[in-house]
């Protein structure tokens, strides 16, 4: 899988554009600081977060849609069945420094988020972004019924990221981000609460308003008797005026970093992926 997802990515910058940039303003490198920018149009690769972050004062709202597998054809009407909705509010407190909130009907979750910047990759200088993502959840499926023994901090679980971009051109752009993730209440009791994974991603422009994106990630202490799988995700990144359309596959349905990272369950393999989207729209 990592010899996969390494192929993607190299495979990836064979692709060109044939045309400019229309958005050539917001594309490249701004006149004044030098700093490189737009190295995502979205907060997300895919499932990962990106180094992009709302400017200040700005309110984003993403709408993210995950549909059933699609192994399963007509019997679920290849998924749109069995889908997960996510709705995630980021407000801009200054343009290095966003807030969230958000609430997925997968496990019911409840979610508060903090993104912020700590360098930016600049010309002749700094090669590289690098962004802190800290998350805390609440899993509100969890049932006193089925766990008798179970308290409110059960429900809980953390995340803590570093995401670290690079815009090697005005086409390609990679992303690394080692991740500690913690879920209170975990399913195997061979699985350590606390668990370490490493997310690797880009973005490639195909033309003046898209792009292609990958991500994946590789879980470091999976408990050998876990069914759950590494996530990967593959997909598609349309620009339209306010607005940032994310089309994509991938083998895990939840939305949040825990659940794609800790309970992906689908298979590349035997066709057992999602199809979904993410919607951004700026206020």
């Amino acid at each position: 899988m990592k010899l996969l997802i390494l192929f993607i990515l190299l495979s990836i910058t064979q692709f060109s554009g044939a045309q400019d940039d229309l958005l050539n303003e917001i594309d490249t490198d701004s006149i004044g600081d030098q700093y490189a920018s737009a190295a995502f149009k979205g907060l997300k690769i895919v499932n990962f977060e990106s180094t992009k972050l709302v400017a200040k004062k700005e309110l984003t709202l993403i709408v993210s849609h995950r549909f059933g597998s699609i192994e399963n054809g007509f019997d679920s009407f290849f998924g749109l069945d069995d889908a997960v909705t996510r709705l995630n509010f980021v407000y801009g407190i200054t343009d290095a420094v966003n807030i969230g909130v958000s609430r997925s009907s997968f496990q019911k979750i409840y979610e508060a988020s903090a993104k912020y910047r700590l360098t930016r990759q600049k010309e002749n200088g700094f090669p590289f972004t690098i962004v802190g993502f800290n998350s805390i959840l609440v899993n509100t499926a969890l049932e006193k019924e089925n766990l008798p023994l179970l308290e409110f901090k059960d429900r809980l679980g953390y995340t803590a990221q570093l995401l670290i971009s690079k815009k090697v051109n005005t086409k390609l752009s990679l992303e690394l981000a080692p991740t500690f993730f913690h879920d209170n209440f975990v399913a195997f009791d061979e699985q350590h609460n606390s668990q370490y994974a490493i997310g690797i991603g880009g973005r490639h422009k195909l033309g003046k308003r898209w792009s292609i994106n990958a991500d994946y990630g590789w879980h470091l202490n999976r408990a050998g008797n876990s069914p759950f799988k590494n996530p990967l995700s593959i997909g598609f990144d349309l620009e339209t005026g306010g607005h940032v359309f994310q089309m994509h596959f991938s083998n895990a349905q939840a939305m949040n970093t825990n659940g794609f990272l800790g309970q992906a369950t689908g298979n590349w393999s035997d066709g057992n992926i999602y199809f979904g989207f993410n919607l951004s729209r700026v206020f």
